[in-house]
């Protein structure tokens, strides 16, 4: 990450010539105000954003949510799948890139040339997040905001957002929604016996999200995640193991990856080992427009925690799943999606 900004600082002290890079303008005290973000930083803003950028794909998910004709571009294309989704408006915004992660750079000209009054960073706070944002302000002349969000505190996320953005009244909705979810979702867990459980992702499905991972959040709190792991990788990517390990955790339920084998593991042998794969407790991880268990792992894990809890515990998972993922899809991404559709995504009958 590190090496990151540093190779994108470089890039942006070459570009200052040509974009005319300056230090910001002097406003007036009625024109901007001054926000404290995650990081304990006070950035001075406008007082009426209208133009905003993102850092990555978990943010433009986000950011999508609440407020997406504020965006000026995306960090990074929406999946082919999109296109059924969201207004063609949305599907074409021009691809600035993103800060953080192994997908390529921002893309500074794009994003000097958008017009874009913030920056915005969501998700997960790293160790270094503040001295980044600090030295990236000091040389684009633009201010950059963290906003920290974990599944447990994405309405706090929201609410902090609605504050930033000027739109209180429609983050308090998203952010009431989240609050209900979250909480529905830890009393189920609380209410049972929870099942070991283990995600598997990657070609050969040998790959796993570690236990206590910012990645398996919503594994962790539904069930006992087997992948307890020395070194857990913070990659969406997880963890690679082997089959033997597998075996040796024999968890009572898996979930794979929608890209994954999971079509393949019932006639595999070597999979057929596992009590999960034997007794048929395993599951495909729906995706639509994006994997609804994260990757990246954003806001759209609520819609895992709706699928997850009833197909681990359906006794206890007392609502209407297509009914939930239809409120969801109008709240968070502004569309309406066909009950035939939802049941196709989540397996449903």
């Amino acid at each position: 990450m590190e090496k990151s900004i540093v190779f994108l600082l470089a890039v942006v002290l070459a570009m200052s010539a040509v974009f005319g890079c300056a230090p910001k303008t002097e406003q007036s005290q009625d024109e901007t105000k001054i926000f404290t973000d995650s990081a304990g930083r006070e950035v001075e803003l406008p007082n009426n954003i209208e133009r905003v950028a993102v850092s990555g794909p978990l943010a433009q998910i986000v950011l999508f949510s609440l407020a997406p004709d504020k965006l000026v571009g995306i960090a990074s294309q929406w999946d082919e799948g999109a296109k059924e989704y969201f207004d063609e408006k949305y599907y074409n915004l021009p691809v600035i890139g993103q800060l953080y992660g192994g997908k390529g750079e921002m893309n500074l000209e794009v994003l000097l040339n958008s017009g874009a009054q913030v920056v915005i960073d969501v998700g997960e706070s790293k160790g270094s997040v503040a001295e980044d944002l600090d030295a990236l302000e000091d040389q684009t002349g633009l201010p950059f905001v963290h906003i920290s969000m974990t599944t447990e505190t994405a309405a706090d996320a929201y609410r902090m957002l609605g504050d930033l953005l000027g739109l209180e009244s429609e983050a308090e909705t998203l952010a009431t929604y989240c609050d209900a979810v979250y909480k529905r979702t830890k009393d189920i867990a609380a209410s049972v016996e929870k099942k070991s459980l283990v995600y598997c992702l990657g070609e050969s499905g040998l790959n796993v999200i570690g236990a206590g991972s910012y990645h398996g959040e919503v594994i962790d709190l539904l069930g006992n995640n087997a992948a307890v792991l020395d070194e857990v990788s913070s990659k969406g990517t997880g963890n690679e193991v082997t089959m033997e390990q597998l075996l040796l955790w024999d968890p009572e339920v898996i979930i794979f990856a929608p890209d994954s084998i999971f079509d393949s593991v019932g006639e595999d042998g070597s999979w057929q080992q596992l009590s999960a794969i034997k007794n048929g407790n395993y599951y495909k991880v729906p995706f639509g427009p994006y994997n609804w268990m994260g990757f990246p792992p954003s806001v759209q894990r609520y819609l895992g925690m709706i699928w997850l809890s009833e197909a681990l515990y359906p006794e206890q998972a007392q609502y209407d799943v297509v009914q939930e993922v239809e409120n969801y899809f109008e709240l968070f991404y502004h569309c309406d999606i066909s009950q035939e559709t939802i049941k196709e995504l989540t397996g449903l009958q």
